[in-house]
């Protein structure tokens, strides 16, 4: 039985990473969204709120770099200190992004973002240590990629040009959803890598399942910038 337990949790945790790597090509907002946003006025707490969440829920290049970031964080206060430092970054320049109307390319942004679940796998591997024989401080790695999955999220909602009526406030609404939608899906993470960990399988298929962290990442980073390259 545990055997059967190990294969099916691998292969689904295999899909997973295919499928959401693979979903790239239809990431970004629908079109139920994009009508939302486009006609909007106003304060709208609630729908922002829900927008900020399913975004964050959908996100899988954002999920992806959490899976990477607590892979190995056995303790809670770790896992806190990590995910804190990740909001921190994040939040900042979504809001910093869009009041302050900072225009980055959203192509290269989100090559970046792909770059940082690189980054996760390459170093839950140990690459740093075996192939440079140096170790970068992995907080602030988490925080500095935080600040451009935070830019990710701002050009996302700069496409929609949104009215300066009532903005303060929505983004403060997207913001929360974004924070209550990385919430829902880290329980579920981490409910999911805790039972691993509890069967001889996790530390045999680790290597494995960081270095599909690490192709999806790169998938990542070769679309964006060959939307880059096109457009």
């Amino acid at each position: 039985m545990p055997n059967k337990l190990v294969k099916f949790c691998l292969a689904s945790l295999t899909l997973c990473l295919l499928v959401l790597s693979v979903q790239v090509f239809a990431h970004g907002v629908d079109d139920n969204t994009r009508a939302f946003l486009q006609q909007n006025t106003g304060v709208q707490f609630v729908p922002f709120l829900y927008i900020g969440a399913k975004h964050m829920i959908t996100g899988y290049d954002h999920l992806l770099f959490l899976v990477g970031v607590v892979f190995f964080l056995y303790k809670s206060r770790d896992v806190l200190l990590y995910v804190t430092m990740f909001t921190l970054g994040h939040s900042a320049t979504l809001l910093l992004g869009v009041l302050s109307d900072i225009q980055v390319n959203a192509y290269l942004i989100d090559a970046i973002i792909g770059l940082s679940v690189v980054y996760k796998g390459f170093d839950n591997l140990g690459g740093f240590k075996r192939c440079f024989n140096w170790q970068p401080n992995t907080q602030w790695a988490v925080l500095i990629f935080g600040l451009f999955h935070g830019f990710g999220l701002a050009s996302k909602l700069q496409e929609f040009q949104l009215p300066q009526d009532g903005l303060i406030t929505n983004l403060i609404a997207f913001n929360l959803g974004v924070e209550l939608g990385q919430f829902a899906a880290l329980v579920f993470i981490l409910i999911a890598i805790n039972a691993w960990r509890l069967l001889p399988s996790f530390q045999r298929f680790s290597t494995l399942t960081n270095t599909l962290l690490m192709s999806a990442g790169f998938m990542l980073v070769g679309y964006q910038l060959s939307g880059y390259v096109i457009n």
